[in-house]
């Protein structure tokens, strides 16, 4: 898909909508991204896509340069949709974010499509049922986050390899990726190739949501 599609395909949407580039700039900017951001098309293009959407969820600091969006499109996997916060032109808003992998024929890295939808209201109803089930059942506050986020395949039947656990405990003790990868004796990239299945398989945006998850299911 061309450059030029993409865009046209930006444009089709009402909701807010951008296309980032393999190196993670963003490449197009819809009239219903200008709406919700604040910033004008000649301020966001060319722009790292992590600059403008400073995307944080509960476990902290989602968007970077190299995001796990960015990493799966590469790897030619679909994207699943999540929830994270970013710096709309009226502060901070829960959005649900979709991504649609957008390959170019003449370039080596795809772009990907972000379809930011506002969810601000389902999101401080989701607070306020954990904080309402927290305050009657005297539960801790990551057992009833749990529950509430069950799903029909429990974190704990995933089923992670020795190195990956080796890993994800390396990560939540707060080593990088070069530290590991020193300790272990492999490369940095062999370790960030191990992260990705992780967060494939716990259903995970970043390390730290990976951790916590893994954390309350008795993995580490």
């Amino acid at each position: 898909m061309k450059l030029r599609e993409v865009k046209r395909l930006v444009d089709s949407t009402s909701d807010p909508a951008l296309a980032v580039d393999g190196l993670g700039s963003i490449a197009a900017w819809n009239k219903a991204a200008t709406a919700f951001f604040g910033i004008e098309p000649d301020g966001a293009i060319g722009r790292p896509c992590d600059e403008i959407m400073q995307g944080t969820d509960e476990c902290g600091t989602v968007c970077s340069q190299d995001c796990t969006v960015q990493r799966v499109a590469r790897d030619g996997e679909p994207v699943k949709s999540f929830d994270i916060q970013v710096a709309g032109r009226e502060g901070r808003r829960w959005c649900n974010v979709s991504v649609l992998v957008a390959q170019d024929g003449a370039a080596s890295l795809p772009y990907t499509i972000h379809v930011i939808r506002p969810i601000d209201v389902q999101k401080r109803l989701e607070f306020a049922v954990r904080d309402f089930v927290v305050r009657e059942t005297n539960l801790p506050g990551d057992q009833v986050v749990q529950l509430l986020a069950s799903k029909r395949s429990a974190t704990s039947d995933v089923d992670l390899t020795a190195r990956e656990l080796e890993i994800l405990r390396l990560s939540a003790a707060s080593a990088a990726s070069s530290a590991i990868a020193a300790q272990l004796g492999i490369s940095r990239t062999t370790v960030n190739n191990h992260m990705q299945h992780i967060l494939r398989k716990l259903d995970a945006h970043t390390r730290l949501e990976a951790i916590r998850k893994a954390e309350r299911a008795g993995l580490l």
